[in-house]
């Protein structure tokens, strides 16, 4: 029998199911957005900040999850059901995300021509809750795999990533939606409410 939670049997299943849900739904969004190519496209490296800070955090963060020194042993159960639970919220959060925008939504940074401000759904509370989603899935998933050093790499690199991105999205939206997206953004956080 493993050592961490999520290498007993059933808790394995659980926790490798979230992340292939994770990773089902990137890919079904990174397909559909090469369909919806609509709108200039603009700039290009952002989504790699993104990419690097997700794979970083994802290779460093199971490699980490080894090292015993940084092991979460107390309370691992209770902590690793809380991993998942954050997990699914996060997958929750950014495909409700990626749903409410709609046509709008696309991995690269677009505007379109009479594109509208969306405040509904998650847009109700956080310019980009689909990358609060993100973040709150990595904070699950180094709680799930019961290690500090983990958590700590799951969550500092996908969001150095995140937030290059959220720079220069809001300079696209800021050009192309002007105003109404200049009064969207004066009353709601970037990420999280009372946080950023």
């Amino acid at each position: 029998m493993g050592s961490v939670p999520y290498e007993q049997p059933g808790a394995r299943i659980a926790f490798w199911a979230l992340v292939a849900l994770f990773v089902l739904g990137e890919w079904v969004m990174r397909i559909r957005s090469l369909v919806n190519r609509s709108g200039a496209r603009e700039e290009r490296w952002s989504l790699l900040a993104v990419v690097v800070g997700v794979v970083g955090g994802l290779l460093g963060g199971f490699a980490l999850s080894k090292w015993q020194a940084a092991s979460m042993s107390a309370l691992a159960w209770p902590i690793f059901v809380v991993g998942l639970a954050l997990m699914s919220a996060g997958i929750a959060i950014r495909q409700w995300s990626i749903f409410t925008l709609g046509p709008f939504f696309t991995a690269e940074v677009r505007v379109r021509a009479g594109q509208p401000v969306i405040d509904r759904g998650p847009y109700r509370w956080v310019r980009h809750p689909s990358y609060s989603g993100m973040i709150l899935f990595f904070v699950g998933l180094g709680l799930a795999l019961s290690n500090w050093a983990s958590l700590t790499i799951l969550v500092l690199l996908p969001t150095a990533g995140l937030v290059v991105r959220i720079r220069h999205e809001e300079h696209a939206l800021l050009v192309g939606l002007g105003e109404s997206y200049r009064r969207f953004s004066s009353t709601r956080a970037h990420l999280f409410p009372g946080l950023w």
